[in-house]
């Protein structure tokens, strides 16, 4: 803990696992912190995410770094709170459809990073995880990564937003879409839709999609690729499925009421957005959905629909995390990413610890907002 923050007081922009997460560090340490929010905690993007928690596959050397660092936060806090039903480590199964299947080369991949991997056949799947139908896993195989894991952001956030209180925090939720204040070059806090103004020395703006259209507001572009996400939660069943399956057709998650959290590339693309800022899904859609996690699971149970989440889903414009202070705007920081579960608690610290103190974390390097041109 820091003695004397570099700021008297911060303003977090933001309900979802960045914004909460940043908002319990900087009162950690010993920020004077405000979080606003458009509408209720988690009740954006962290609120239909698979929180899938993992840094499996390919991707660039410094965000596979950053990834890992995020996955030991979740293991620290899995030691503190090992019986917490919203957060556990039982791994991930991913495999690939017979037409470009990689899983020979990811394997090799990441085996050459150290990454803890099986390569399995189907019939060795079992062993090591139960509740996967074996039918479902082609010729070349799946990967079993055991270090990975899950966490439900919603309660996570409800048990940082707790802490945060009780240190003295301040939560304002409903508010409607935030604007920065900007006098003399530098920020002064924020304007909440329903007209309150905030005042603050240094902002976070860890608003999820919305994240490029507040920075745009005070000159400074963001890449954004930001598409639409559809996440079904199924009914409750008793299966014995704990792992997160990362498959052609569907990706599944356990949850801690027994039900399953499911998405897919295709199911998104089939969701068509209204004229006015709602969405239409198809009952096909849900459907399919359905009854590919029911393909790909044991026993091939039938699948009852509880809910779903759609709306944007953050990613930035080159796919890498936007992390750190905006190069034109003195006082005004940003957190964009597509991959909040896993960055979750490694960005809000890292963040708010370069808020507190002005001293920037070479982790962060590579991931900051100037590598785009103002507008």
């Amino acid at each position: 803990m820091y003695a004397s923050p570099s700021v008297a007081t911060a303003l977090v922009i933001g309900g979802g696992i960045f914004g909460v997460s940043s908002a319990w560090h900087l009162a950690r340490l010993g920020v004077p912190t405000t979080l606003i929010n458009e509408g209720p905690l988690a009740g954006g993007a962290s609120g239909r995410s698979l929180s899938w928690l993992n840094s499996a596959r390919r991707r660039s050397s410094a965000y596979h770094r950053l990834r890992m660092a995020g996955i030991d936060r979740y293991r620290t806090l899995f030691a503190r709170y090992p019986q917490a039903a919203w957060l556990r480590f039982d791994g991930g199964l991913t495999w690939d459809g017979d037409g470009g299947n990689e899983i020979a080369a990811i394997f090799a991949h990441e085996r050459g990073l150290g990454y803890d991997a099986v390569h399995l056949r189907a019939e060795e799947v079992a062993r090591l995880t139960p509740g996967v139908d074996a039918r479902a896993i082609p010729p070349q195989g799946a990967i079993f990564n055991a270090g990975e894991g899950w966490v439900d952001l919603p309660l996570l956030i409800g048990h940082l937003a707790r802490q945060f209180a009780e240190m003295g925090g301040t939560i304002v939720t409903d508010q409607g879409r935030a604007s920065l204040l900007i006098e003399h070059g530098r920020t002064s806090g924020a304007r909440a839709g329903d007209g309150t103004r905030h005042t603050a020395d240094a902002v976070l703006i860890a608003a999820g999609a919305d994240v490029p259209r507040i920075a745009a507001e005070v000159g400074f572009t963001i890449a954004d690729s930001t598409p639409i996400s559809l996440l079904l939660r199924t009914e409750a069943i008793n299966h014995t499925l704990r792992a997160v399956l990362n498959t052609p057709r569907v990706a599944i998650r356990p949850t801690p009421d027994g039900a399953f959290v499911l998405d897919s590339a295709w199911s998104e693309e089939e969701v068509t957005p209204r004229g006015d800022g709602t969405y239409e899904v198809r009952e096909s859609t849900i459907a399919g959905l359905l009854a590919e996690a029911s393909r790909v699971l044991e026993g091939n149970p039938k699948l009852g629909l509880r809910d779903y989440g759609v709306g944007p889903k953050p990613i930035p414009g080159d796919g890498e995390p936007v992390l750190g202070a905006l190069p034109n705007v003195e006082g005004c920081y940003v957190a964009f990413s597509h991959s909040g579960a896993t960055l979750g608690l490694i960005a809000g610290e890292l963040l708010a610890e370069e808020i507190a103190t002005g001293r920037k974390h070479p982790l962060l390097q590579p991931f900051r907002p100037e590598r785009f041109k103002p507008a």
